[in-house]
């Protein structure tokens, strides 16, 4: 028997979570939620997931990304990938790294000042945040993928799938 795959899904929002999990409950994954960064790291602990889908503002403004940065920054949930659920408009690339195109915005007028760079090469499929911490400072945050909110599943699908390689 095949195993099902685990989704850790971390939302302070119930109403979220409970769509998230009908679509993926639906097409055969586990779906494991938590409500923010602290039960994330539980239940992480606790299941192993084999992907996460966070959301950007829960109990602080970029705890979703702090807790993307934490999955990286760890040993045994580098390798998980994660995606993040925002409605934030997302930059897209082609050329350079996404962390070096992200380097390049921040030089723009127009994005220097901006709290949230959020960057997707199309082509080599790789994804980054950049974001302003409350001292100022430019933090790079590796992830998967983005999936706008709202959720819909036409988006999501495909990249769990892809993601997942089923």
């Amino acid at each position: 028997m095949e195993t099902k795959s685990k989704i850790l899904i971390v939302d302070d929002d119930s109403d979220v979570i409970n769509v998230l999990k009908t679509i993926l409950e639906h097409e055969g994954y586990d779906v494991y939620p938590a409500y923010n960064k602290t039960e994330a790291l539980e239940t992480a602990a606790r299941v192993k997931p084999d992907l996460a889908i966070l959301d950007v503002m829960m109990t602080t403004h970029y705890e979703g990304f702090e807790l993307a940065k934490t999955f990286g920054e760890s040993s045994e949930f580098q390798s998980m990938p994660v995606v993040m659920q925002t409605s934030i408009e997302v930059l897209t690339t082609t050329n350079l790294s996404v962390q070096q195109m992200a380097k390049e915005y921040r030089k723009d007028r127009k994005y220097k000042e901006l709290q949230v760079l959020l960057v997707k090469d199309i082509l080599k499929e790789e994804a980054g945040i950049d974001y302003l911490s409350e001292e100022g400072v430019s933090l790079w945050v590796p992830v998967q993928g983005f999936v706008k909110k709202p959720v819909d599943s036409n988006n999501l699908l495909p990249i769990i799938s892809r993601l997942l390689k089923h």
